[in-house]
């Protein structure tokens, strides 16, 4: 659940994508939020003619984080229908080989690993377990999370370079995003969105500031399928009954479903793998979900095999913090694989698997979390998914309000926390104008002869001046803190407004 070297977080893989005859439209079942459809995004190369084209093509998700890791594998779907050879990709890096061609299942598979330099215990000998299964199952798409080392990084690329030779690696904050990907198919574009909340700087022993929490976007061809695939890492909650994180992870989820909406425009399909650090019922996820129309993996698969009620956190692995999991005796699910299909397409998940133990032949597993496998099937439609936008709208108004309200709570004690830290700077100066006075007395012979205390003097100045930098520090850091869930609550509060307009809300 933490960030710093005592936190990991799990990443997607989805494998095995292909195209068949067309269907009807999918919609979401009852009690979710309709998908919202994307215009289908028109390739630049030349379309070829004849009947629709079935890719099947293996996707792989794998996270990574530097002190703990666990291994995510995904499980494999075989095609549903014959279909003709794949189309080539539309665009391939001059500096990596061809892709092969698409294998006939769909693969995704999550793992989160912790991977920091110096810090993580057998840090090294995790990065060489996950890269040789890597290689192994041959995924589509990887997904990492927590390689705060570049070093790390590299290893894993030279190692992947046969199997998956595109890759990119996500930098932001003072140590790293730790977000990276291996692709086997070409990547088209990337783009970089760091949260503009993301924990304190003075809570050193969390860390999650100086990581530069973000969410990463590669834009993926794989056989002529335009796939946006999002990575990332949300604020750990390292205290469930007093989470002091609480709303930088609403505003957090906020920025992120934001981000897809706007990006997610042009895609065929929409893929969200990585460690949110919410459990499925809290108002972050449901948030995500509700306004974005992503669907979870785990609720959404027809067949399920890994941990009981899909939980990534066990208390029975090695590297787990078992204090945190005292109240979930079986375990917290908050590594997630959620998808979306653009219009035009569709996309079920056919099987998702965790892991549930140790790398094989070894006696730790991948990293403290477990692995999150899914397998999806894709299918051109031919037409528009159907959506009917009232229906969700009370949904969306409820959770959305609740939102809000976390949101106005971390504001308040913003607040609090920029006004004891400006008095605090304030009464810093006073102090500060005081010797400065006693000073320049001492100097015009105001003190009537006797010995000034220098030594005592300057210690004060020291002290003084030390907590009128920090104090300052900390009120401008809660001014940004606090315009922030303004701004965050304003836009909530703009888009509540909108729903409670649209006709048919009951």
């Amino acid at each position: 659940m933490g960030a710093w070297p005592w936190g990991c977080l799990p990443a997607p893989f989805i494998s095995g994508l292909h195209r068949s005859q067309p269907q009807k439209a999918v919609r979401c079942s009852a009690g979710q939020c309709p998908l919202s459809p994307l215009p289908t995004y028109t390739p630049p190369s030349p379309t070829r003619k004849g009947p629709p084209i079935c890719t099947p093509s293996r996707v792989g998700f794998f996270a990574l984080q530097a002190g703990r890791s666990v291994p995510k594998q995904a499980p494999c779907t075989p095609l549903l229908s014959p279909c003709p050879p794949p189309l080539p990709p539309h665009s391939v890096s001059p500096s990596a080989p061809n892709p092969p061609p698409i294998p006939p299942n769909c693969h995704r598979l999550p793992l989160s690993t912790r991977a920091i330099r110096y810090l993580s215990k057998r840090r090294q000998e995790r990065i060489r377990l996950i890269g040789d299964r890597l290689c192994q199952e041959g995924f589509d798409l990887v997904l990492l999370q927590e390689v705060w080392s570049e070093q790390d990084y590299s290893d894993l690329k030279a190692k992947l370079g046969g199997c998956c030779p595109y890759s990119h690696y996500f930098r932001s904050g003072v140590i790293g995003s730790g977000l990276c990907i291996f692709s086997k198919f070409p990547i088209l574009d990337t783009l970089l969105y760091q949260y503009s909340l993301n924990g304190y700087p003075y809570m050193l022993q969390h860390g999650d500031w100086f990581c530069g929490k973000s969410v990463g976007l590669a834009v993926i061809n794989i056989s002529g399928i335009v796939f946006n695939v999002y990575v990332t890492h949300l604020h750990a909650e390292y205290c469930r009954e007093k989470d002091a994180y609480l709303p930088h992870r609403v505003v957090q989820a906020w920025e992120l479903l934001q981000f897809i909406r706007h990006t997610a425009k042009a895609a065929d399909v929409v893929l969200l793998g990585g460690d949110l650090n919410m459990h499925p019922q809290d108002v972050g996820i449901r948030l995500l979900r509700c306004w974005t129309g992503l669907r979870d993996a785990f609720t959404e698969t027809k067949h399920f095999e890994g941990c009981e009620d899909g939980c990534t956190l066990i208390p029975n692995n090695c590297f787990t913090v078992n204090s945190e999991l005292q109240p979930f005796p079986l375990g917290i699910r908050i590594d997630y694989i959620l998808y979306k299909a653009g219009s035009g397409f569709t996309v079920r998940c056919e099987e998702l698997q965790t892991t549930t133990g140790t790398a094989p032949g070894t006696d730790i597993p991948y990293s403290d979390h477990e692995a999150v496998m899914a397998t999806l099937h894709i299918q051109r439609t031919g037409q528009a998914a159907g959506v009917t936008p009232s229906t969700a709208v009370p949904a969306l108004v409820e959770v959305l309000s609740e939102a809000r309200t976390e949101v106005r709570v971390g504001l308040q004690a913003a607040r609090r926390q920029r006004y004891s830290s400006g008095r605090m700077a304030l009464l810093a100066l006073l102090l500060l104008l005081l010797q400065a006075a006693a000073a320049l007395g001492a100097l015009v012979g105001l003190a009537g002869g006797q010995p000034f205390p220098k030594l005592s003097f300057a210690l004060l100045a020291f002290l003084a001046l030390g907590v009128l930098l920090l104090a300052t520090g900390l009120h401008l850091f809660h001014t940004i803190e606090v315009k922030m869930l303004q701004g965050t609550e304003e836009q909530m509060r703009m888009a509540l407004g909108v729903l409670q307009e649209r006709p048919g809300r009951s």
